[in-house]
Formats: C-alpha cells, structure tokens, sequence
C-alpha cells in the first residue's frame, strides 16, 4: 500500500482546477415589467410630472391634503430646512409617530440620501434608547404623544443618558415649522442627488425584538423601491386609486407597500387617524372613495365587528 503526500503547492493547484470548473448557481426571474433602478427622490419626480395635479396624500385627522406638485415641494423644502440643521447623506433619523410630518420625513430624508430609522411607537424607554444607539441615530423627528407616552421626554430622558442627539424636533411645534423654509433650495437638492444611487442604503427597520434585542436591518433605495412598486403592479394601481393606510408608517407594510406602493403609481395615501380605530378607518374609506384598504387580520375583525356595520353610512 503506497500513500501520497500532497503538497501545498499541489493543493493550491488542484484547488484552482477545481475552481476552474465551478460555475456561480443562479436563477433569472422574469425580467418584465423591469426594475426601478432609480432613487426614491428622483422616482417621486417623474411621478409629480405624470400627475402633479392629482392628489398624492390626505391627512383626515389634521384635515389637510397635497396634490403630487405641492407634496414634493413640501418633501423638498423640509429636505432643505434638515440639510441646514445639519442632516447629511448617510446621517440616521429616527422617525417616531405616524402622522402627515411622517411622510414627509421619509421622502425628505430620501432626497438628502438621509438613512431613515423607523421607530416603533409602542417603544418604552429601554427600547428606544437601545435602538438609538444601536443605529447610531444623531436627529429624531417625532410627534409629541402616542397612546399616553411622552415621547419630548423619553426622548429627553434617552439623550441625557447617550449624549448623542444632535437634533430633535417634535412634530408641529415651531423647530417643525422652523425646517420648512418658504421655498426649497432647489439647486442644494440637485447637488445632493448627483451623488445618490439606488444602491445606497437609505431606511433602517427593525425586528420585534420577540426573541431578543431588537435587530436592525439596512435597506437601499432599490430594496425598497422596487418593494412597493412591485406591490402596486400586483395590486393593479394607477392613478386612479385611493389606499387607505391604517397601518402603522414604522413597518415595511406602512411605508414601503402603502407610500411607495402609492407614489410609484400616482395613487394617493390616505391616512384616517394617527392610531388605528376602526370607525374612522371604514369612514375613510367611504368618504373618501378609496380602492384599497389595508391591515392585518384584527383589525379587518375589529372593522366587521362594529355594532352598527350594517346600518351606518
């Protein structure tokens, strides 16, 4: 019996041959209808020329509403007012609520290449803490309650112990209205979009946190982009529709499947409260025609179990 003693040289070379064989496994799906390969501020562009009349977002409880020309002009002026505070590309923002000022600041922060951090508004204080520094979240934009939380003061309370926010601004208080300037700066925003790709990362989400401490994961323009769009293919969208979005704006159901399921195709967002209640989700979308309503299972029961379903109008 004779044995063999390879080599390292022998080793490495009959590892190259092999390698020399090897082909990648992959699969190409169908290629039509394409993938967006654009950024979302540039896709929000060629929707607003399409349809800048057409309403792009209605906000019942505040009673207010945008056409797609004034929605972008509003998504670009606070573009405008955050880069002066200091917000730059690959900066992370926390956004914490779900009202209009949250839309907003997904778009705004989307035009200044802006990592958007979406936080879960049931968060008590350990959870918020813990996700701003585990992102590395430097700028909050929040509204001012939910369901009994403080959140000026767990936001207060977070940056005493982490000393890391540069800017925090709660929504419709006068540091909101003080990042709206009269006019966007138009060729700032042009600059910065020269150097966006759609493979950038741009929207932060994270996890439950059911089975551990929460975890965060990165997403690009493209990732998201392309999630919405392909959403509003299966669910036949143009611009005639109207989506309700009960849901909450953190999750990738809320603003990715309802705001860029809707932008990507000239719908319009229609948001009916600032938390989910059943009535006035229904009354939105009676009031205002909508084509598609959104939700998980319970809150379709909780819709269907109203006691006056049948006979209300």
């Amino acid at each position: 019996m004779s044995l063999s003693h390879d080599t390292p040289e022998d080793l490495h070379n009959g590892a190259a041959q092999q390698a020399g064989r090897l082909r990648v496994a992959h699969d190409v799906g169908p290629c039509e209808p394409p993938l967006l390969e654009s950024t979302i501020g540039a896709n929000l562009r060629e929707t607003t020329l399409r349809f800048g009349e057409r309403e792009a977002l209605v906000d019942l409880h505040a009673d207010r509403r945008w056409t797609y020309a004034e929605f972008r002009r509003d998504v670009r002026r606070l573009a405008t007012g955050l880069h002066r505070a200091g917000v730059r590309t690959g900066q992370r923002v926390g956004v914490w609520g779900n009202r209009w000022e949250w839309t907003l600041t997904q778009y705004a922060t989307a035009e200044l290449g802006a990592i958007l951090v979406t936080i879960n508004p049931s968060y008590r204080q350990h959870e918020l803490t813990y996700v701003l520094q585990q992102a590395g979240i430097t700028a909050v934009v929040a509204s001012d309650e939910f369901r009994g939380q403080d959140y000026p003061s767990m936001l207060a309370r977070a940056d005493d112990e982490l000393g890391a926010l540069e800017l925090s601004v709660i929504m419709g208080s006068p540091e909101w209205e003080q990042l709206l300037p009269a006019e966007p700066d138009e060729v700032l925003l042009d600059a910065v979009a020269e150097d966006l790709t759609p493979e950038d990362p741009i929207n932060i989400q994270y996890t439950s946190g059911t089975t551990g401490f929460p975890k965060g994961a990165t997403l690009s323009h493209r990732n998201i982009l392309n999630n919405g769009f392909f959403v509003g293919e299966v669910c036949r969208y143009t611009e005639q529709d109207r989506i309700c979005i009960p849901v909450p704006f953190y999750h990738c159901f809320g603003m990715v499947m309802g705001n860029l399921g809707a932008t990507t195709h000239g719908a319009t967002m229609v948001i009916p409260a600032p938390a989910f209640d059943a009535r006035r989700t229904l009354q939105a979308v009676q009031d205002e025609r909508c084509t598609s309503l959104y939700g998980v299972p319970t809150m379709f029961i909780a819709e269907l179990g109203l006691e006056d379903l049948a006979t209300s109008t």
